[in-house]
C-alpha cells in the first residue's frame, strides 16, 4: 500500500514471482505466503504474447475473484484488459492450474464482493480512493 512497497510489488515481484511460484507450486511468492497470490497467465490483447502477472484472489462460491486496482492508479491495469479480450486465461494457485473466463461483476454482486476484498486486505479502500474516479472492477473467474 505504501510507495515503497508499491515500488517493490510491481519492480521486483512481478519479475521474480512467476519463477518463485511456479518452483514452490504456488506456496510461496514475494509476499511470503501472507496474502492468497495466483499466476495468471494471458495472451496479450495488442502484442499476442503471452503475460504472466501475479495477483491477490480469493474465492467466492469456489470462483477465484480478482480485483482491478492497480494499486489506486486513475488508468485499469494491463492484465485487466487482457482477460477481457480473451476467450480464456490460465490460473495456477497452490499447485492447481486450469482455464477460465473472466466475468465483471456489477451491482449487488460487485458491491458484495469489493467489501469481502476489504476484509482480507483493508488497502483496498485506500486504492480507491487514489483510483480518483475509477472504479476498481471486480472479475468472478468462472473455469471453463
Amino acid at each position: 500500500m505504501s510507495k515503497l512497497g508499491t515500488w517493490f510489488y510491481k519492480n521486483v515481484g512481478a519479475r521474480i514471482d512467476p519463477f518463485l511460484m511456479r518452483a514452490t507450486r504456488g506456496r510461496l511468492d514475494s509476499g511470503f505466503g501472507l496474502m492468497p497470490v495466483l499466476l495468471m497467465t494471458a495472451r496479450g490483447r495488442k502484442s499476442g504474447a503471452e503475460r504472466k502477472t501475479q495477483l491477490l484472489y480469493f474465492t467466492d462460491d469456489g470462483d477465484p475473484i480478482l480485483m482491478a486496482s492497480s494499486f489506486g492508479r486513475a488508468k485499469h491495469p494491463a492484465w485487466y484488459l487482457n482477460v477481457k479480450a480473451a476467450d480464456h486465461v490460465r490460473l495456477e494457485a497452490r499447485g492447481r492450474s486450469g482455464l477460465y473466463r473472466g466475468v465483471e461483476t456489477e451491482g449487488e454482486e460487485r458491491d458484495r464482493l469489493y467489501g469481502l476484498a476489504q476484509e482480507i486486505y483493508w488497502g483496498y479502500g485506500i486504492y480507491q480512493e487514489r483510483a480518483g474516479g475509477r472504479r476498481i472492477p471486480v472479475l468472478r473467474m468462472k473455469r471453463l
